[in-house]
């Protein structure tokens, strides 16, 4: 009874960590056109950060996954923590670009992390029944980011610089993550021990080099990259686009808002949907519509209509997200989890470092975002061929059977 009660802390602590770990990185869209005013930056060069950040986010992710498979995942999320709050302050203090690309673009991305794919698997321990709802119901609060930090990085902007700002985004941070970290513990079928096997388990007779050898594992961080990299240039530049189509900052920002609101809404109907008809199935659908919301950018000009695709697009890209890790568990032994989650993470943080320094390099070519939108709907429609290609393990295959 106690574990089915504090499994719900679990969900609640890891969707608040997200949600300020996520909105701290994408703090750096909102500040991009004040940076590159104050210092003379050129917007690829500050974009670039953000680039490298997903790229450090990927290297780091598998890494602080086995971790969290050997020691669990509370020391791995109170370094993140730790280390996030850090360099925010070491960002602010940047004197040159190639300083904050370092700074901003590795530390925070090797923090922010810390806290995706060691909560992810332990929050996909922690529950048997009702995963998929509970895996997006911590999405969402990583979603809550674009709704909550988003607008206060903005408005602490109009108060003060930048520096100080993240400066204050930074002690935002330690105040809360680091306290809420205390709470996670290890999913209660791993008690025992970091190894301990689980009967009956997918693939449980696999070692990890096999696993990440497998088709599955293989074709979902395909499926995560080509996804991933389909809205990770509408997500960064929706803001910038928006103010060069006439829409004031303020308003623009609010844009994120809108995505954020209807990207929680999706998480949850995406997870109900993926508990009832199968995550697969589900996030194949999601993966087609996506392509098209993204192209829909191509014809957007006032706030009204920005709202309105930015709506669309954050349902869909937001509700396929957590579906990863639950077809991750469905597929694989619960003690790789963090492993195998941090691996996919990490195909996804490759993917999401595209579209920054694309869609910066595209617009100081052509001083227009239109290719950006219509590259991401051609990698959408691969993410989508792709999954159509995947196969459950044996194991799993064989419980969907009996289902």
């Amino acid at each position: 009874m106690v574990h089915t009660h504090y499994r719900w802390v679990i969900v609640a602590a890891g969707g608040l960590l997200g949600c300020i770990a996520i909105g701290a990185m994408f703090s750096l869209p909102v500040f991009l056109l004040p940076i590159a005013k104050e210092t003379g930056w050129s917007v690829t060069g500050v974009s670039t950060a953000m680039t490298i950040g997903f790229l450090a986010m990927a290297f780091a992710s598998m890494g602080w996954g086995g971790l969290s498979d050997r020691w669990g995942p509370r020391p791995v999320v109170l370094a993140g923590s730790v280390l996030l709050a850090a360099s925010l302050v070491l960002a602010s203090f940047a004197t040159s670009l190639i300083v904050f690309q370092f700074v901003f673009g590795l530390l925070v991305g090797v923090a922010v992390a810390a806290v995706f794919a060691p909560m992810m698997a332990c929050v996909t321990g922690w529950f048997d029944t009702h995963r998929s709802l509970a895996v997006s119901l911590v999405s969402a609060g990583m979603g809550m980011a674009p709704m909550t930090m988003s607008p206060f990085a903005a408005w602490l902007v109009t108060m003060h610089d930048w520096r100080v700002s993240m400066q204050i985004i930074a002690a935002v941070v330690a105040v809360t993550m680091i306290p809420v970290s205390l709470l996670i513990r290890r999913p209660p079928a791993l008690e025992a021990g970091a190894s301990s096997a689980v009967a009956g388990e997918p693939q449980e007779g696999m070692t990890v080099r096999e696993v990440l050898r497998s088709p599955q594992f293989i074709i979902l961080c395909l499926t995560n990259f080509f996804c991933c990299a389909t809205h990770s240039g509408p997500i960064f530049h929706t803001v910038s686009y928006a103010i060069t189509c006439g829409i004031p900052m303020i308003a623009a920002v609010t844009i994120y808002s809108v995505e954020g609101l209807a990207g929680m809404g999706g998480r949850v109907v995406f997870g109900l949907l993926g508990d009832r008809f199968g995550a697969k199935h589900i996030l194949v659908l999601g993966l087609f519509v996506q392509a098209f919301g993204a192209l829909a950018y191509v014809f957007t000009g006032g706030l009204a209509s920005f709202n309105l695709v930015a709506g669309i697009f954050g349902f869909i890209y937001a509700g396929v997200m957590p579906l990863y890790a639950v077809i991750a568990r469905e597929n694989f032994p619960l003690r790789m989890m963090g492993t195998v989650i941090g691996g996919t993470a990490m195909a996804g943080s490759l993917g999401m470092a595209l579209g920054p320094v694309a869609g910066g390099l595209i617009y100081d070519t052509f001083a227009s975002y239109t290719w950006l939108y219509v590259g991401s709907w051609g990698i959408g429609l691969g993410a989508f061929l792709i999954a159509m290609t995947f196969r459950p393990a044996p194991r799993a295959r064989e419980a969907l059977a009996g289902t």
